[in-house]
């Protein structure tokens, strides 16, 4: 299918072909036939993307400060090649459109296919022929409202949200400073909720546009102040809304001069907000922000997993918020179409965007069409390259985040024996980007695609943790080699199912690997050398200063990440039972009694037992320094002694004496990892990473991480 994107780094932007999206729960698949290009949101992220290097660094300088730090850990070649890497995923572009449905996943109630829908969200309702909405964020369109109106419903959604701020009361005087899109349907807005309307704007077409829709007065910047005062009979407006899009001042600033005592303030634009204390505190003035589409916005329940807030005290969400801005087009109280300066087909969108850029003409609405016939755009899969001989191992990529793209793939692109035939991505724009970069001969949406693809022998899956287990279970019984990131799976049945597969594909000679890298670290084997002949078991402690995530994250989320001991410390479980050598056989976890996150998981110890006498100790925590170290380990054992600090330096102590080992950079493993697992498949040698230690460690962390509710002894 055609879509709209941007590449971040370079700044350019076409029409790309890419893979259909899938239809996942949740979800409704719409065929799009248009979609608005919101002048504000999108000049501004399209212009950011075309900045140079530094001008990017300039614009977002906490970002910068961080790829400093990266390159005294990591090298400053490894940090570059992440650095432009991200710089290098594409965009999609566009939040507003309107379609028809094409189909619904489970959990989709209200809609049928054929129905004509408005959708709205950052990468849901983007510029493309075919796209996958959450059902929150998809609205059914009334009879007698077309496609160009409910195109406008994202924007529509923001202006009236940035209303319901402001509260508005029949014959309020109210102020609108900046008559952009948002603008003009606030103005509308107001009128039909009874207001008198005061606009503003330094653009004179706009200021006439907006006393053609309804604004009783219009007025220049210059001419606000004394606008206001003839407008509100010296008393000031009742509130003001600022739909302005600059960094200057100017508009908060405005509007606390022009505000009456008590009066309201609230901000949808993008501006400046260093207030003014003089006119805000003597005039006792109310500052609002309103928070894009309303209730529910960047809210992962809400949007992602479809969990409503009860109608009884959430009025408006998002959702409501769509559906009662598409019924306020419906009855005219709002019109849109004098809003439209251009009309483009999907083919023609890159001049749209210099039309919006470039600054040759003054531009509002810019609608892009697309075609009724959908079906050579509904392909999951797109080709790329002529099929390349394979090497014996021919792999197919499902999954390609941040950390395979930075960790995993730069090793296996450099490895002869690797051909990569294939990528699979939820995101399509991803999957090509990806797919070009590693000359894939295909890339698609569907994970399926590849399992079926008999040219494949071997998948990498780092996909979501919750998606772990499923796509494992069917690339073994698909005769498929697997290495798949950690965990293997989030549920102790999960699990079993894992293990009754590979029991049958281990008979076939297929491999199953997970990613414990760090068991591969040349620090690692340096700690096991020192080890061994020992005599005794070992003593172990592994301190992680894991750095906090928010409760919104999905990792977070029990059914999608599983928490952080199930998706991290299997890391750290692993590792002791490499340097010991021998399986943990009973876990004990303990947590602190609370925390003001809400999120007492994150502080934790883990105590195991394994079954050559050693003991160990994982103490996870999320509530440290960022300035210290995230790793150290410590073991003890026939009068020795080691640490490792965060992969980097490695002390041995032995005899009164003391040695070190030291890395360049850290080395967590992963460039040996992927080398010996290639190698294995290849070469069909035994696994470094037996079954029955991906089993240990993944019992005992899925026992631990229920042990922290319980606080029981659990035999692994």
């Amino acid at each position: 299918m055609k879509q709209v994107v941007q590449n971040f780094r370079t700044g350019v932007l076409k029409v790309e072909s890419v893979p259909a999206p899938t239809l996942s729960a949740g979800e409704v698949l719409v065929a799009n036939r248009v979609s608005l290009i919101s002048p504000g949101t999108e000049r501004s992220t399209v212009q950011v993307a075309q900045k140079n290097l530094l001008g990017k660094a300039l614009d977002r300088p906490e970002m910068a400060r961080k790829v400093v730090a990266a390159m005294q850990k990591d090298g400053v070649f490894a940090t570059l090649h992440r650095v432009f890497d991200r710089l290098d995923t594409p965009a999609a572009l566009g939040y507003s459109c309107a379609g028809v449905v094409l189909a619904m996943g489970k959990d989709v109630s209200g809609l049928s296919v054929g129905d004509r829908v408005a959708c709205a969200g950052q990468n849901y309702a983007s510029h493309a022929e075919i796209v996958s909405v959450p059902k929150h964020l998809c609205v059914k369109i009334p009879d007698g409202v077309s496609f160009e109106d409910a195109s406008f419903v994202t924007l529509g959604a923001i202006a009236l949200q940035g209303v319901r701020q402001a509260e508005p009361r029949l014959g309020d005087r109210v102020a609108v400073i900046g008559l952009g899109l948002l603008g003009q349907l606030t103005v509308q807005l107001l009128k039909a909720s009874g207001c008198r309307v005061l606009g503003s704007d330094l653009d004179r077409s706009r200021r006439e546009l907006a006393a053609e829709l309804g604004a009783d007065v219009v007025a220049d910047a210059a001419e606000l102040i004394e606008a206001a005062k003839a407008f509100s009979q010296g008393q000031g407006v009742d509130s003001v809304i600022i739909t302005a899009s600059t960094k200057s001042n100017e508009p908060v600033e405005a509007a606390g001069e022009i505000a009456r005592q008590k009066g309201r303030v609230v901000v949808v634009g993008s501006v400046g907000m260093t207030l003014p204390r003089e006119p805000y505190y003597k005039k006792e003035l109310e500052f609002r922000l309103s928070m894009s589409y309303g209730p529910g916005r960047y809210d992962r329940s809400y949007e992602e997993q479809g969990r409503d807030y009860p109608f009884g005290y959430v009025r408006w969400t998002e959702q409501r918020n769509i559906e009662a801005f598409l019924h306020l087009l419906l009855q005219g109280s709002v019109k849109v179409a004098r809003l439209v300066t251009d009309r483009y087909p999907i083919e023609e969108a890159e001049i749209a965007y210099k039309r919006l850029t470039d600054g040759s003409a003054a531009s509002l609405g810019l609608l892009i069409s697309y075609s009724a016939e959908i079906s050579d755009s509904a392909s999951q899969i797109c080709r790329l390259a002529p099929a390349r001989s394979s090497g014996p191992v021919t792999l197919g990529l499902i999954g390609a985040g941040q950390h395979v793209r930075d960790m995993l793939l730069p090793v296996l692109s450099g490895l002869s024996d690797v051909t990569i035939a294939a990528v699979c991505t939820g995101s399509g724009i991803t999957a090509k980007m990806v797919g070009d970069k590693c000359k894939a001969a295909y890339c698609t949406t569907d994970f399926r695609s590849v399992l079926r693809d008999d040219a494949i022998n071997t998948v990498l899956i780092g996909t979501r943790h919750d998606t772990h287990a499923e796509i494992v279970d069917e690339a073994l019984k698909a005769g498929k080699h697997v290495f798949v990131e950690k965990p293997l799976c989030l549920t102790h049945d999960e699990l079993d199912v894992i293990a009754r597969s590979y029991e049958d594909a281990a008979t076939r000679g297929l491999q199953l690997w997970v990613g414990f890298n760090r068991r591969f670290s040349s620090h690692a084997t340096k700690i096991v050398e020192f080890f061994q002949g020992r005599r005794n078991p070992l003593v172990m402690v592994y301190r992680v200063n894991a750095g906090s995530l928010p409760p919104t994250h999905w990792v977070q989320d029990p059914e999608v990440g599983g928490g952080r001991i199930i998706g991290e410390a299997c890391h750290f479980v692993d590792f002791m039972q490499a340097i010991c050598g021998a399986r943990p056989i009973s876990v004990h976890a303990a947590r602190i009694g609370s925390h003001t996150s809400g999120l007492a998981d994150d502080q934790s110890l883990i105590s195991l037992t394994f079954n050559d006498g050693s003991i160990g100790t994982v103490v996870y925590t999320a509530g440290g320094d960022t300035g210290l170290a995230k790793e150290r380990f410590e073991a003890f054992g026939d009068g020795k002694a080691v640490t490792l600090d965060d992969f980097a330096v490695t002390e041995f102590y032995a005899q009164g004496k003391r040695s070190k080992y030291k890395t360049n950079v850290r080395d967590k493993g992963f460039e040996q990892e992927m080398r010996m697992f290639t190698a294995s498949v290849a070469q069909g040698a035994e696994p470094a990473m037996r079954f029955d230690e991906i089993y240990a460690v993944t019992r005992a962390c899925l026992l631990a991480a229920g042990g922290l509710k319980t606080g029981a002894v659990y035999d692994v």
